[in-house]
């Protein structure tokens, strides 16, 4: 029994890491379409991210199939539960990158007025945090995850950098408006990522050690953009 257990456990390990393997694509296809003007990359993420919805559920799936016939408990079940809340954030990364794709779209056009290279360092590393958070889980390894939430706030300056800059931006050319909005929306979902990846982290250190830590824990589905625009120019 407990050697079905076993090899059920080392399949859910699989499952994420190809899970996680998805989304790192997807949101570099998503990156160089946005960044690269590479649009035909961005037609491709809507497709990966049918793939990773349909991890989620097959993850989903198993993981309920594991309490059901061996009801697990302690680690084990802690295991399986934190894989549980674990997949949710991680198709919710794969919406992220949908919706970075699709801003890319809307840009292909536009010239880009302003240095991306912040921008292209949040990808990177939002990407690697989510990466490092799913092999937290399969290696069991607590400070990996610890090192991943700590990341977080490299992402969270990053943003505050672009923020920055796309204000000054505005400042000198307020017709570059609408595009800035848009690159600042961009920057918004890698920093929504990064949020996302460190909850991922959070539930990997709950697997291990049984304790949550809510503390650092975001909502990563919200957008407020009020600072901003209490600093652009007057029309």
């Amino acid at each position: 029994m407990r050697k079905y257990y076993d090899l059920q456990l080392r399949r859910l390990n699989d499952e994420l890491t190809e899970m996680g393997a998805l989304i790192e694509t997807a949101i570099e296809y998503a990156t160089d379409a946005l960044l690269n003007k590479k649009i035909e990359k961005a037609q491709k993420v809507k497709g990966y991210e049918k793939e990773i919805d349909q991890k989620e559920k097959d993850i989903e799936s198993l993981c309920i199939k594991l309490i059901l016939h061996q009801q697990p408990v302690a680690r084990d079940l802690r295991q399986i539960s934190a894989a549980l809340k674990m997949i949710t954030d991680m198709e919710r990364v794969g919406d992220q990158a949908e919706d970075l794709s699709e801003l890319a779209v809307l840009l292909a056009d536009v010239p880009v007025q302003m240095s991306t290279q912040h921008i292209a360092k949040m990808a990177q590393a939002s990407a690697k945090m989510v990466t490092a958070g799913v092999d937290a889980f399969v290696k069991r390894d607590v400070n990996l995850a610890v090192s991943v939430c700590e990341s977080d706030d490299v992402v969270d300056n990053l943003f505050n950098i672009v923020r920055s800059d796309l204000i000054d931006l505005i400042r000198k050319d307020a017709k570059a408006g609408s595009s800035a909005l848009d690159l600042l929306m961009a920057a918004k979902y890698y920093e929504r990522i990064g949020d996302h990846a460190v909850n991922i982290a959070e539930w990997v250190i709950f697997s291990i050690t049984g304790t949550h830590t809510s503390q650092t824990e975001k909502n990563a589905d919200g957008l407020d953009f009020s600072d901003m625009l209490e600093n652009l120019p007057d029309q």
